[in-house]
């Protein structure tokens, strides 16, 4: 609805955009100001659940730090000043260097890079790309959903969505915490377990839901894969698997049963550091209490065994018989939109039917900077270490511009020393954001992007069916959506294919509906249906129209048909003479106050969150001196970053968990607001090994070692 009256109160019906939830909200107004921002209880998914991001909305639009104007750089990188400038004139002047550029040295010589989800304006932004005729297009997607969309989308056809409100019997929780990344997921967990729902929890660390958990298992970092093989082995050892729908509905169930035999419970103990028996433990929970259903999150995608775990935890569900029932995991029936929700370009791509398409993608593929990195077919974008690499050492050939989305590769890149002398020496780079960020400080023009109170759009999780409706409350100085800024350069550009404006192009997703955006606001949201038991009727969406364990079609690719367990570099069991060395285990942790790099410009959730932390075990922080409250070193053999030392008697006495994405706004002309000071990345690598699907990298279980400061 377009509005609402509440009590006297008038309120705009609206949808967060400050992570990739789409929470459905309430903004009150007063003397047509936006006042507050409340959850909104008819929202099919968030059902009036709002985070603490969500409740600090206001702060963002008002933030002393927002960007309100585009600026151009009139400093040296090293100590940049700033100039405002107008729009248009901003627009030419990028418009002009990147044809410039194209001119002197190939569309490929000019970086797109995205950075964490934004719905539609990434859709854009990849159309953009295409526009300019460039195969290098990076985001996070190596490490962020796409493992494990690709994994399912390869096992069974579609990406499982976890069907709470019937309730399951059985819930895992794996690799990630949703009290801090989807509050929604979380409120509907506990709802499930008030009901009688069994919880399992696989973390290492320690979180509200673990604390509830009728079984909690602290896997060592980056072991997740042979931890779910064994579940595996246990289930088909004792014959817990539902025979009906393996014999009926499954290929390939005895390479897979012949496979998982090596993956003993007492073999992945040794590797995981869990218990053989807790092992055996979840596997009987898991598999007698159906249906049951997988949470699964960002925490298993960070590693060299990336989409190989997503697939052996794709298996579980499927083996089962936890796919497509009551309770379990659906197949979602789309809204009627565009296709653009995931769309299926921006992140990898699978065969569209369409020859003349695919050529070109191919085509324009063999000239990327990831042609010679050996991805599967479907991975078509470039990974961020490849970016870096080939700006420092030109191989294949250097990168000489770079557009930036939203990103703050500075500290969200592995390796961020690296990363930093890159942007040094990029010769052109354009910056949008909201806030000024040491990657932002290292660019030529930046473009002051709104917030998502400043403007119309039309927003969709990824991960769940259905659109609703954002609408615009507010407007802050010179600010333009990414919409609204990508459609203006393309016009400058001369590309075709293109809108009008924003509104046209609203319009233009929604034609499947029937609806413009005006009249989608007034209904709010459209939401998919839930499909049970789709496969009765239509098969799988695979080649076989079955569930594929062993895929044919990865034989043929050099992709594992089967998961097999590569161990981490940096491990002590890969490298010991460095363990020794560097005797702790690092892994990164989530803060619910803020997204990745994000947020620590708002008062309110920097008062809640102040400073970095890092978790050490109690009896080990002793053995060094290290009192709560400490500042200590973290190091590896890449570099040394503070953070302060928080003492806990539930972390296992080998890890430490570091806080990530952190600078400091308040330090606007101290040496890019003190990038190097406390930033996780400084610690990490971006060179090989990667995972050979998709190219993710290890940013998650290598070695380091902790020092009093």
């Amino acid at each position: 609805m377009k509005g609402s009256q509440e009590n006297n109160k008038e309120y705009i019906r609206s949808t967060c955009r400050l992570c990739y939830n789409g929470c459905g909200i309430l903004v009150e107004m007063k003397n047509g100001e936006p006042f507050r921002v409340k959850g909104d209880p008819i929202h099919p998914v968030s059902k009036g659940a709002l985070c603490k991001k969500g409740l600090a909305s206001l702060e963002y639009l008002s933030s002393g730090y927002r960007l309100t104007q585009p600026l151009i750089r009139v400093g040296s990188k090293k100590n940049p000043q700033w100039k405002e400038i107008q729009w248009d004139s901003a627009l030419e002047l990028i418009a002009e260097r990147f044809a410039d550029t194209k001119k002197r040295y190939g569309a490929e010589s000019i970086q797109v890079i995205k950075g964490g989800a934004k719905g539609i304006s990434d859709v854009l932004l990849k159309k953009f790309a295409d526009a300019l005729e460039t195969p290098n297009y990076t985001s996070m997607a190596s490490i962020c959903f796409v493992p494990g969309e690709m994994a399912s989308r390869f096992t069974y056809g579609y990406y499982a969505v976890p069907d709470f409100d019937h309730p399951p019997r059985c819930i895992i929780v794996w690799g990630c915490n949703p009290e801090s990344s989807a509050i929604s997921i979380y409120n509907d967990i506990n709802k499930a377990a008030k009901k009688g729902a069994k919880l399992i929890v696989i973390d290492p660390l320690k979180s509200r839901l673990a604390q509830k958990a009728d079984l909690w298992l602290k896997p060592r970092p980056g072991t997740d894969l042979p931890l779910a093989l064994a579940i595996a082995h246990v289930i088909i050892r004792e014959k817990l698997y539902d025979r009906n729908f393996v014999d009926r509905w499954t290929t390939g169930f005895e390479q897979l049963e012949k496979h998982v035999r090596a993956y003993t419970p007492e073999k992945a103990a040794n590797i995981t550091w869990v218990d053989r028996d807790k092992i055996i433990e979840a596997a009987r929970l898991y598999a007698t209490n159906k249906p049951g259903c997988i949470q699964w999150g960002n925490g298993l995608e960070t590693n060299l065994n990336s989409f190989q775990t997503c697939r052996a935890i794709a298996m579980l569900r499927a083996i089962s018989g936890n796919l497509a029932v009551p309770g379990g995991e659906l197949r979602w029936a789309q809204p009627p939109t565009e296709n653009v929700f995931p769309n299926p370009f921006h992140h990898a791509q699978a065969n569209t039917g369409d020859e003349n398409h695919e050529r070109l993608i191919y085509e324009r593929h063999q000239k990327s900077l990831s042609r010679n990195d050996n991805l599967a077919p479907f991975a078509r974008y470039v990974t961020p270490p490849r970016v870096v690499k080939s700006v420092i050492r030109k191989d294949p050939y250097p990168i000489r511009s770079a557009f930036i989305q939203g990103s703050n590769i500075l500290c969200s890149y592995p390796n961020s020393r690296e990363t930093f002398e890159a942007l040094k020496m990029l010769e052109f780079v354009v910056v949008t954001d909201m806030f000024m960020t040491p990657t932002a400080m290292m660019a030529d023009v930046v473009l002051p992007a709104a917030s998502y109170l400043e403007f119309d759009s039309i927003e969709a999780p990824c991960h769940l069916p259905i659109v609703s409706a954002q609408q615009k409350v507010a407007s802050v100085g010179e600010s333009w959506s990414d919409l609204k800024i990508l459609n203006e350069l393309a016009k400058k550009l001369n590309f075709k294919d293109f809108w009008r404006d924003e509104r046209a192009f609203l319009d233009w997703v929604l034609a499947p509906s029937g609806l413009n955006f005006e009249e989608f606001k007034d209904k709010g949201f459209l939401e998919g249906t839930k499909t049970y038991m789709h496969y009765e009727k239509y098969g799988f969406d695979t080649p076989s129209g079955k569930v594929e364990l062993f895929p044919a079609i990865f034989q043929k690719w050099g992709v594992d048909p089967l998961p097999v367990y590569k161990e981490l570099p940096e491990t002590p069991f890969s490298d010991p003479a460095l363990s020794a060395q560097y005797p702790f285990i690092a892994v990164s942790r989530k803060s619910p106050y803020f997204k990745h790099s994000r947020d620590r410009q708002i008062p309110p959730l920097r008062k809640m969150h102040p400073e970095p932390v890092v978790i050490i075990n109690a009896a080990e922080a002793q053995k060094l001196g290290i009192k709560d409250g400490d500042i200590v070193f973290v190091e590896t053999r890449r570099g040394k970053i503070r953070q302060k030392a928080k003492l806990s008697g539930d972390i296992d006495k080998r890890l430490i968990a570091i806080d990530y994405g952190w600078y400091f706004p308040e330090k606007k002309g101290h040496q890019l607001m003190g990038w190097a000071a406390s930033n996780i990345n400084i610690l990490t690598s971006n060179d090989p090994p990667f995972n050979k699907e998709m190219g993710s990298t290890n940013l998650r279980g290598f070695l380091c070692r902790v020092s009093k400061a």
